[in-house]
């Protein structure tokens, strides 16, 4: 008995050492989510650092060779400790090399990630057609202007020759019928293009097409990837990695960029606006309703539904002051992004909001949602509420109201209608952390070509001259995910701050967006504090932030447009790869991020990852993308865990291609007398 209780005393003890490992100012650097760690703790309610805490990556699986795409393995082929000897003579039982078996699981990846985001944009050009046929009454056509600037691109005139032979503008409901067939068109089509490669800068367009990775249809191109990496089939790295491009590309330019055009078109172009950040956006004495996901089709219903006067006297009847909606990950964006609902956090937020206690509702749509947020609701009293018919979770007491694009208003009147029911019934004293930050949201490249220029004077000019004249060093992309093995925000935010320290002004997206958001680096005050003296000097004339949120991750085409415009404005080359540009993604997680940084490689774009990449067991295949693909695209991938070498790899190529362009040094800055002024104007 007194081993049986001596056993039981030192399972105890090593249970509480366990608890104390990792403090949670080793976990973030965000203070409202070490206040909410804390608190999961103290209440004994595990969250994904925990989990991240008790269960390690599997090494093999890391360097990205291990196969189990047939039952005779799964085959792990690891690098030796003392790395390749020789020959390299590592094998699966099919005689896969290395080489193969990472490639096969990297396109794998980009086939998940461009489909993710590539089914999200289907799913918007399905609603997107049936407001055009007035099949729904809940969703109109808002923003003409872009539709009349896209519709070219689909193939569709925007006007007809009258029977004088004079040119007449075309009906908007006809124009707006037929760019939604043609747009739903490029999932399914097998032969020809994807119609919206052709918004590529020509010689970039050139390019693919001379290499043969031009995209048939969105859908096809996915589907190779899957036939290919099946057991038996393509076992050439090079030739997978061509099919990755094809599919990539069928993403960033086809179905992303897409999703975004139709999206704009039904809900309006964003354009800046103000709103805050963090989990202190939460309101103790509110219902809070947390939308989480990435599609906006239901939310954008939602921010409707809440507003509407009954709702808001249903709440007041439940002891509620108010109706307080808030978003994570790219649903937050998006709806930031057009009605300045303010962001509660992004990814690895999720857990940590339902802890304040706060949450009435979680609604939840598709893709970065976790399984856990069931589990977590269950010690409280928030209703995790899934909307979709492809992500239902069956963890948990979740309740399931399907989105359709018929019934979207009556839907989202229901789940507001259900949160503001649930308010009375929370049980566990509220806790919400005091941190909250100001943003500028809603730069979409067609806002930033009016912020720089105006209604009259709309243009890129002044944005290209200061990159030539040096004040502006070059352009980062800088997107993606939370990862739990990396410390939250604390990425993202020190390769952005080396960023901008360097005169390099930011485009964000996604989950970085809302990191930058919550540190105070998209308003224009922060360009004083952290800016190098040619960027600030910018931002303070034009009054925008250095770091430009333009929204959620689907909408990193609109980073390949405002590149492209860049390209078209002049004075900075004939093409992408020529910009002293470069992309990163500093705590990655999903395979849409995998697929993201393809298609910006292949756009010719040199692409950082940090926390791992995993072809560290492959070196040829490895090579291939850190070194060959710039040879064949003028982009490449690489790796670098550090945030300061990861930040100065970036502005290292940035330098190479300012030299490349014969800009490597800022012009001098000279005052000039009205005599130098009369002499320069008379030659």
């Amino acid at each position: 008995m007194a081993t049986e209780e001596a056993k039981e005393k030192v399972k105890a003890i090593a249970k509480e050492k366990k608890k104390k490992v990792v403090s949670p100012g080793d976990l973030t650097i965000d203070p409202a989510s070490m206040k909410m760690i804390e608190r999961s703790r103290e209440l004994d309610v595990e969250t994904i650092f925990d989990r991240a805490e008790t269960m390690k990556p599997c090494n093999i699986g890391i360097q990205g060779t291990c196969c189990k795409n047939c039952a005779q393995g799964p085959c792990r082929l690891p690098l030796p400790k003392s790395g390749i000897q020789g020959e390299d003579t590592r094998k699966g039982l099919c005689g896969a090399t290395p080489e193969t078996i990472a490639a096969r699981n990297f396109a794998r990846m980009v086939a998940a990630g461009a489909a993710a985001h590539s089914d999200h944009g289907r799913g918007v050009a399905e609603t997107f057609l049936a407001a055009a046929r007035k099949e729904t009454q809940d969703y109109k056509i808002k923003d003409t202007n872009k539709l009349l600037e896209i519709a070219p691109d689909f193939g569709v005139d925007i006007t007809v020759e009258g029977e004088n032979g004079e040119i007449l503008d075309r009906d908007i409901d006809e124009i707006a019928v037929e760019v939604g067939e043609r747009a739903l068109a490029q999932w399914g089509q097998q032969t020809g293009e994807v119609c919206t490669v052709k918004r590529a800068p020509a010689p970039r367009y050139e390019l693919w097409k001379k290499l043969g990775v031009i995209p048939r249809g969105i859908d096809r191109e996915i589907v190779e990837i899957m036939h290919r990496t099946h057991m038996g089939v393509d076992q050439d790295y090079e030739n997978l990695v061509m099919q990755c491009t094809r599919a990539a590309i069928a993403d960033g330019w086809g179905g992303s960029m897409i999703a975004t055009d139709l999206q704009d078109v039904l809900f309006g172009c964003p354009y800046p606006l103000k709103s805050s950040a963090n989990l202190g956006v939460l309101k103790q004495d509110h219902v809070n309703i947390i939308i989480h996901g990435h599609e906006p089709l239901l939310s954008e219903m939602i921010v409707q539904a809440a507003e509407l006067p009954e709702m808001l006297e249903l709440a007041k009847e439940k002891g509620a002051k108010g109706i307080q909606l808030a978003g994570i990950c790219c649903t937050a964006n998006e709806i930031l992004m057009r009605h300045g609902v303010p962001l509660a956090g992004n990814y690895l937020q999720q857990e940590l909001a339902i802890v304040t206690g706060a949450v009435d509702a979680m609604v939840v749509d598709v893709q970065c949602i976790m399984e856990s947020v069931a589990n977590v609701a269950q010690c409280f009293h928030t209703k995790i509420i899934t909307t979709n018919p492809r992500a239902r979770i069956a963890s948990g007491d979740v309740l399931h109201i399907e989105f359709d694009e018929h019934t979207a208003f009556e839907d989202a009147k229901k789940i507001v209608r259900t949160a503001i029911e649930n308010f009375p019934n929370r049980e566990k004293e509220v806790i919400i952390p005091d941190n909250d930050s100001d943003l500028i949201a809603g730069f979409s490249y067609e806002a930033i070509n009016y912020h720089l220029g105006g209604t009259f004077r709309a243009s890129y000019t002044p944005l290209n001259d200061n990159i030539i004249n040096g004040r502006i060093r070059g352009i980062a992309g800088v997107v993606g995910c939370n990862n739990a093995r990396t410390s939250l925000d604390s990425g993202h935010i020190t390769i952005v701050k080396e960023l901008i320290k360097h005169d390099v002004i930011v485009l964000t997206t996604g989950c970085n967006a809302i990191a930058c958001a919550k540190a105070g680096l998209l308003t224009p005050e922060s360009a004083k504090v952290f800016c190098g003296p040619g960027l600030a000097e910018v931002c303070e004339a034009v009054g925008i932030p250095p770091v430009l949120h333009m929204g959620s991750c689907v909408d990193n085409s609109r980073i390949l447009m405002a590149a492209t415009k860049v390209v078209k404005t002049g004075g900075l080359g004939n093409d992408i790869s020529e910009l002293p540009v470069a992309g990163s993604a500093p705590e990655w997680m999903s395979e849409k991020a995998i697929s993201i940084g393809h298609y910006f490689v292949a756009s010719g774009v040199y692409t950082v990852f940090g926390v791992t990449l995993p072809v560290s067991g492959a070196p040829k295949f490895e090579h291939h993308l850190y070194k060959e693909l710039e040879q064949i695209y003028g982009g490449m991938w690489d790796m670098e865990p550090d945030p300061i070498k990861h930040a100065h790899k970036m502005i290292a190529h940035i330098d190479k291609k300012r030299k490349a362009l014969g800009i490597d040094r800022a012009r001098e800055r000279v005052l000039m007398s009205m005599a130098d002024r009369r002499e320069l104007e008379a030659a």
